[in-house]
């Protein structure tokens, strides 16, 4: 999987990438990404996004984050992301990513972890119905990961109307059947 605007954000990622050199963290490419790891484990993460192009904490709500600059996007708990529009930014900001990023590494050698707790994700009717009507689909969904799982619950529950729900299982049942999540969707 090729990650996602890579060409836009060249720069950026090279600016990040230097700077993350500095560190004794392992460079590996997971999920079509720049990922740094330490014995392992994962530590930050370079992703491009149509508008940005974000460094990502793994653990990243353990940081204190003077600054101010981590954001939490979506549902995820320990997650957090610095978001960049330029090279230059990133130059200006050097220090202050050295400084997150050492504080990263030292949290993941302390042994700190987020305490997540289980989202709790309502099952909408139209899917309880469609579990009702057709086993192999309750089978195949209940087949995902958890985190797969609640990916199509969010997406499901936060349609307003029946209809849109309805039409939102439909259309990803062939994913599903397939064992792919959400956001693996083609």
């Amino acid at each position: 999987m090729e990650m996602a605007y890579r060409e836009r954000w060249q720069a950026e990622i090279a600016a990040l990438q230097k700077i993350l050199s500095e560190f004794d963290l392992s460079e590996e490419c997971k999920w079509g990404k720049p990922c740094y790891t330490l014995a392992g484990k994962n530590i930050v993460i370079i992703q491009g996004f149509k508008e940005y192009c974000a460094l990502g904490f793994f653990q990243g709500a353990l940081l204190k984050d003077p600054k101010k600059l981590l954001v939490q996007l979506g549902q995820v708990q320990a997650a957090r992301v610095m978001k960049f529009t330029s090279a230059k930014e990133i130059a200006t900001k050097a220090n202050t990513i050295k400084a997150y990023v050492h504080e990263a590494v030292a949290a993941e050698k302390a042994g700190m972890k987020v305490e997540t707790k289980p989202l709790e994700v309502p099952v909408p009717e139209e899917l309880r119905e469609k579990f009702r009507n057709d086993p192999r689909f309750k089978r195949a969904f209940e087949a995902l990961t958890p985190g797969r799982q609640r990916g199509y619950l969010f997406h499901f529950a936060s349609a307003k109307q029946s209809g849109t729900r309805t039409a939102r299982i439909e259309k990803a049942m062939p994913a599903i059947f397939e064992g792919r999540g959400f956001l693996e969707r083609r």
